[in-house]
């Protein structure tokens, strides 16, 4: 019984953790759309070159970020912005301005 208790507590306090869905953009006008607990912790991380993609487009700043939702919601929403990526739905959903060169 002990572990399954455990388990979730574990379970419940993920559930319980707040994320919110960024939008970096770059000098080139580049935009990477992610996730996290710390929006700006993770651009440190993404401006210090932890991560692959965004190391060689460096450097970033944030450019929208969503309110705080379950990990599930932001989630779904990451997935719908990156789905609209370039379409008038990125932009309609961020309240963004279109330039030349978005990626």
């Amino acid at each position: 019984m002990k572990a399954v208790f455990r388990k979730e507590c574990g379970l419940r306090h993920f559930m319980d953790k707040r994320y919110q869905v960024y939008v970096l953009q770059n000098q080139d006008k580049r935009f990477y759309i992610g996730i996290s607990e710390d929006v700006n912790k993770r651009l440190l991380q993404h401006n210090a070159g932890l991560s692959k993609w965004t190391a060689k487009h460096r450097p970033w700043h944030i450019a929208w970020t969503s309110e705080t939702m379950p990990i599930g919601d932001a989630r779904r929403l990451e997935n719908q912005l990156k789905k609209a990526k370039g379409g008038n739905g990125f932009y309609d959903l961020t309240g963004l301005e279109r330039t030349s060169s978005g990626s």
